[in-house]
């Protein structure tokens, strides 16, 4: 009869357990595995199959049982890690959230709004367009398998003990999320510029000829303006993308490396 001891099934548990709730918590914060349109067994399925392929290839874990207090606050410890790592990413989809934001409004779309399921809010549906983009973008550039691997990495930088997470990680986070609006500012600029130029012309024939009803031509101007730019910027558009995802890559090891106290 084959028969285990406490202790040995604490160390199975442990080497699992452990790197599980990091590979969770991140998946539960990162864009594209954390999309609600996917259902919970498909995610649920997807992070073990992670954890069983990571696992082998990680360092020994400590030998902690899981439920003692000290298994508790490492397995807090995963999670914060995990949420940094997924936080770090998801910055660089809400300045595209922001970006659309700013461009519906001043196609005056921003009337025009959806439920969204991933933020469980009100959506303007150009930016629910733009996330959509982005997401397609980011999967066309591997980004979720680059995730994957500095998710492997950051058990090397991060290895799974009782030392405390250096408080440096939280300043360089903050540091990459003050891009966050300057990013969103900058992707919509053009289109900024453009219907600002279109809202002056209305406001000046406006001027010039006070009985046209200024209300019935400008939407209909502003509409199309917006659209047509919008068709002729999408190129450039995942151009820009792919240089905000490099950055959001960028951004996630230095917060690795001032979390391990580099």
């Amino acid at each position: 009869m084959i028969s285990f001891t406490s202790a040995q099934l604490d160390a199975w548990l442990t080497a699992f357990l452990f790197p599980m709730v990091r590979i969770f918590a991140l998946m539960a914060s990162a864009p594209v595995f954390n999309n609600r349109a996917a259902p919970a067994r498909v995610r649920l399925i997807v992070g073990l199959v992670v954890t069983f392929t990571l696992v082998p290839a990680l360092p020994p874990m400590p030998a902690i049982p899981p439920g003692s207090w000290l298994g508790l606050s490492l397995l807090a410890k995963e999670i914060v890690i995990g949420l940094l790592l997924g936080f770090t990413i998801r910055l660089a989809f809400a300045a595209i959230d922001i970006a659309g934001s700013i461009i519906g409004m001043q196609m005056s779309l921003s009337f025009a709004i959806s439920y969204d399921p991933q933020t469980a809010g009100q959506t303007p549906v150009l930016s629910e367009f733009l996330t959509l983009f982005t997401a397609l973008i980011f999967l066309a550039l591997n980004g979720h398998l680059l995730v994957l691997s500095v998710l492997a990495e950051s058990f090397t930088l991060l290895p799974v003990s009782l030392s405390p997470i250096h408080p440096g990680g939280f300043p360089a986070l903050l540091a990459w999320s003050s891009t966050l609006f300057s990013a969103g500012l900058l992707l919509a600029l053009p289109l900024i510029t453009t219907l600002l130029i279109a809202n002056l012309a209305m406001g000046v024939l406006a001027r010039v000829a006070p009985q046209l009803n200024i209300f019935a031509v400008g939407f209909p101007v502003t509409l199309m303006a917006g659209f047509v730019l919008l068709m002729f910027s999408i190129p450039y558009i995942g151009a820009a993308l792919e240089r905000l995802f490099e950055q959001a890559f960028q951004a996630m090891w230095t917060v690795m490396r001032a979390a391990a106290g580099g």
